[in-house]
This record gives structure tokens, C-alpha cells and sequence, in this order.
């Protein structure tokens, strides 16, 4: 089976832009359409930046057949309980095509712009499991009382819960703690490697994480499947030079991932060049055509 190819397209985009691209995606053939979830997001924070699940429920009644996702949601400013009433919504009106990417949260804005105190590394990972592990419960069950050291929930209901039990979690993980974490619970795994000029670089910055995780797994859930997923920066250039793709896309297969996620072309040039783009989809056995 080929590799699957999805894309981030950035909630920068206006939400009739978004749609259009969700259109577009879905008429290429990818098999996912995320985007950030985020409140603000790195050099985009003085320009437009829209709310993550909106976007994907007007995604959501513009297609019919690509997968919807966040990559990622976190703990910095969601609480379980009204967020998993918003995801019952979205798998509800996309009938079944929601993919909930899940993550620990890093210490920029989204950490801090609640007035929230700054946490370690070792309790942003406590606190996302915390989360995770909830977010679960109350996607599974129609009532759900939970008291923790970083979550309550006193009789909360989600009814009638979701159209896919269970709702796959797609779970960011980089260190040992978080990938063990990751292969317990996840449906998936996430890894956006690392940025560099180099593609040999680029490239082990994927396939070394996938050898530990292969490793991991089998110590903590052996037997267990779950999908490997690669995010490419929305500024790596290696893999996106002429000629390289196919090459680099070889090297992710053989590493055992099942899904690489790229960045949507966008007019600022970032992400997949424009002039790259049907070479990227060649390499996944997809063609280029509009969406209409």
C-alpha cells in the first residue's frame, strides 16, 4: 500500500479559503485535511488566525469523503468536558471523518495567554495524560464523574457520543515518556521531525524517532497497530528540491510510516512549492486535478 499523503492547511486561511482548499484536498485524493489548533501561533500572531474547530465544521459540511483533524489540540486552553461536546459535533456532521490530534502543548503563547502558571516539562506531559485519558472517557461513555489533579468533570454527558467508537487519537510524542504514552493509547503517532538544508538529515530526523517508537511499542504494547504519521515543517525546503521527493519519501516508508503530512502551498511560498506539488503527489501515486 502506498504511503498516504495529508496536508496542513493554517487557520490563517479566511474560512471560505479554507473550505476551498478542504474541496481541492479532497479532490487530489489525501487522505487527511488537519490544521493547528492553536490561539495564536509563532510569526502569524499579529495577523488573521482563526478558531480551529469551526473551520473544521465548515470543512466538514464541504466534503464528504477526506478526514477532518486537529494537529494539535492540547491542554493549554482546552478543558475536556466542553471540548469533547465540540468533537461529538464534528464526527457527527462530517458523519464519522473526524481524526483528533492530541499533544502535551509547548511553553509559547497558548501556555501562558490564560494566565495559567508555567509547568515543567515533566508536568506538561502529567497534565496532557491527565487530559487524554479523560477527553477518552467522555468520548466513550454517555456520563462521566473524574476528579484529578489537573481535571474535574461532575456528572458531565456526551450523548449521544460520537459516530466512530472509538474516536481515533492520533498522539504527538517526541521523548520516551510521551512515545510510550503514544503507543498505549494512540490510534496513531505523530513526529514532526527536525528542520536542517541537509536531507539525509531531514530525513533521520524522522527515521531515528520511528526506530525508537518501533522499539518502544513492542516493550509496552506488543502486538498492538497503531499508524505513524510524519509532519514536515511548513519551512522545510530539503525534501521539496527537485527530484528529492521520491527519494525522501522511500526513506519514511521503509521506516515504517503509513501517512506523511506536508504543508498546503500558500501564496507567501511556504509550505509545498507550488511548482513541487505534482511531483509530490506523483510520488503518492496521486494526481494533480481542481476540486471544484
Amino acid at each position: 500500500m502506498p504511503v498516504d499523503l495529508s496536508a496542513v492547511v493554517l487557520p490563517d486561511h479566511a474560512p471560505a479559503a479554507f473550505t476551498a482548499a478542504a474541496r481541492e484536498a479532497q479532490a487530489t485524493g489525501l487522505r487527511t485535511l488537519w490544521t493547528y489548533d492553536h490561539l495564536s501561533w509563532r510569526d502569524f500572531r499579529d495577523g488573521p488566525w482563526f478558531s480551529a474547530v469551526p473551520l473544521l465544521a465548515a470543512a466538514a459540511t464541504a466534503t464528504d469523503t477526506i478526514r477532518l483533524g486537529t494537529l494539535v489540540a492540547s491542554p493549554n486552553f482546552r478543558h475536556p468536558v466542553p471540548f469533547a461536546a465540540e468533537l461529538q459535533t464534528l464526527d457527527h456532521l462530517s458523519g464519522g471523518r473526524l481524526d483528533l490530534g492530541v499533544g502535551a502543548g509547548t511553553s509559547a503563547q497558548d501556555a501562558h495567554v490564560l494566565g495559567l502558571p508555567a509547568l515543567t516539562p515533566a508536568d506538561r506531559q502529567s497534565r496532557f495524560e491527565e487530559w487524554t485519558d479523560l477527553l477518552a472517557a467522555l468520548l466513550s461513555q454517555r456520563r462521566t464523574d473524574a476528579a484529578g489533579r489537573w481535571f474535574t468533570a461532575a456528572d458531565a454527558r456526551v450523548v449521544p457520543g460520537p459516530v466512530q467508537s472509538p474516536l481515533p487519537l492520533t498522539v504527538a510524542a517526541a521523548g520516551p515518556r510521551g512515545m510510550r504514552f503514544a503507543a498505549r493509547t494512540g490510534a496513531a503517532w505523530v513526529t514532526y521531525g527536525a528542520a536542517g538544508d541537509d536531507l539525509d538529515a531531514v530525513a533521520a530526523g524522522f527515521t531515528e524517532p520511528a526506530r525508537r517508537f518501533s522499539q518502544l511499542l513492542a516493550e509496552v504494547a506488543p502486538g498492538r497497530a497503531v499508524r505513524r504519521l510524519a509532519l514536515v515543517g511548513l519551512d522545510e525546503a530539503a525534501p521539496f528540491a527537485p527530484g528529492a521527493y521520491a527519494g525522501f519519501l522511500a526513506r519514511l516508508e521503509a521506516a515504517g510510516f503509513d501517512e506523511v503530512c506536508v504543508h498546503w502551498p500558500r501564496p507567501d511560498g511556504r509550505g509545498v512549492p507550488a511548482a513541487v506539488f505534482a511531483e509530490v503527489l506523483a510520488a503518492h501515486g496521486l494526481a494533480e486535478r481542481s476540486g471544484g
